[in-house]
């Protein structure tokens, strides 16, 4: 009985590649969740473990990895009061800040690009920033913060690799990130290892798919 149960919450059952681009509207049509964090943060373990796939985004240890805006194509579906429902949208990966070996000029662009895209986006609902949950309050994740609540339409902060910490060490740090990083919404602890934060992230994610205007 509880795998029928399981079936009726809200999850996604299709995540496919479909492109890469360097401004918005690429693809558009679609509601879009977007992805962002300082490199190495484990951006794309987390595409990979919310969508049960292990290869659908390219995990790298060369920092700077991602250089393009990377959309997938999602396919979710819940049950709903007369049925099934299906939603289609785009889960979008921005490239990692702070890569060290990029020069400014090719910062400054790629950055601007990002910019144009979060800020203009019609279709952006949400943006999940990245942070490593054993270092909150890094520097450049504070002036990532102060940059997206300028233009992000909505933040949520997200606190990754929790598997390498105790769970008073996660309490304490999702405290921390509370603090220093505001919004509407708790900090999540995420692990890839584990698949701890995935059910809280995939609610958030459910009433900005499928209940926002």
């Amino acid at each position: 009985m509880a795998e029928i149960k399981d079936k009726k919450k809200f999850h996604i059952f299709s995540a496919a590649y479909t492109g890469s681009a360097v401004k918005k509207g690429a693809f558009g049509g679609k509601k879009e969740i977007a992805f962002i964090g300082r490199s190495n943060v484990g951006k794309s373990s987390l595409i990979n473990g919310l969508c049960g796939q292990k290869k659908l985004a390219h995990v790298s240890r060369q920092p700077g990895k991602t250089r393009t805006i990377n959309y997938y194509s999602i396919q979710s579906r819940r049950e709903g009061a007369e049925g099934e429902e299906r939603q289609e949208w785009y889960l979008v990966d921005l490239p990692g800040y702070g890569f060290a070996k990029t020069g400014a000029e090719k910062r400054e662009e790629w950055g601007a690009f990002i910019h144009e895209y979060i800020a203009g986006s019609k279709d952006l609902a949400l943006v999940g920033l990245l942070i490593d949950l054993r270092h909150p309050g890094l520097p450049i994740d504070t002036k990532a913060f102060e940059w997206l609540s300028e233009i992000a339409p909505e933040i949520i902060v997200i606190g990754t690799k929790a598997d390498k910490l105790g769970k008073n060490e996660i309490n304490k740090n999702l405290h921390q990130l509370a603090r220093l990083f505001p919004t509407d919404h708790a900090p999540v602890a995420w692990s890839a290892q584990t698949g701890a934060g995935k059910a809280d992230l995939l609610k958030l994610i459910e009433v900005k798919i499928c209940e926002d205007g």
